[in-house]
């Protein structure tokens, strides 16, 4: 009897990841506009607040210097902060109509394929734990009760919902 094989990601050679620096160094040019983007969608109506709560979050995180990877590392340091961009938007696409962000985008091009470029080439340049840390899907933990079990560190206020890639069998947890 064979083991059944496992699909794993096809790695990108070096030729290939060469070319996705290229194609995200030019991405990253639309940073500046995506920010602008951001500030925008803030003062419109039609955005609702929850969405809005997550760009403030995106623009703190693109403003910090210290992240999950330090603005002072060359290029890493601006795609984590463009992949983060991305993802937002992507998510902005979905809860809110594309009109608005077309109406409010001031960069060349389609701001919906551009984020879709980003957040497809992003996970392959960044290390993988970091490209997981900022696309993973979390939700509220029910077991919260006060605010303060979330300060004092009790209670997260947040967990990851886990996410089973392709080629890999679930983890199941032992009783």
């Amino acid at each position: 009897m064979t083991k059944p094989q496992t699909a794993k990601a096809v790695k990108p050679t070096r030729k290939e990841k060469s070319e996705l620096k290229d194609r995200m160094k030019n991405l990253l040019m639309f940073l500046p506009n995506m920010v602008k983007l951001f500030g925008r969608l803030l003062t419109d109506k039609r955005v609702p607040t929850t969405e809005k709560i997550l760009v403030v979050g995106a623009i703190v995180y693109v403003i910090m210097p210290l992240d999950f990877i330090p603005d002072v590392i060359p290029f890493a340091g601006q795609v984590d902060d463009l992949y983060l961009v991305a993802l937002t938007l992507l998510r902005l696409l979905s809860q809110t109509d594309a009109k608005v962000l077309s109406e409010h985008w001031t960069g060349g091009g389609d701001i919906a394929s551009l984020a879709d470029s980003v957040a497809n080439i992003a996970p392959m340049l960044l290390p993988k734990r970091v490209s997981r840390v900022l696309s993973a899907k979390v939700e509220l933990t029910p077991a919260v009760k006060t605010l303060t079990e979330v300060v004092e560190k009790k209670q997260p206020l947040v967990v990851e919902i886990p996410q089973v890639e392709k080629g890999e069998k679930a983890k199941i947890a032992s009783s």
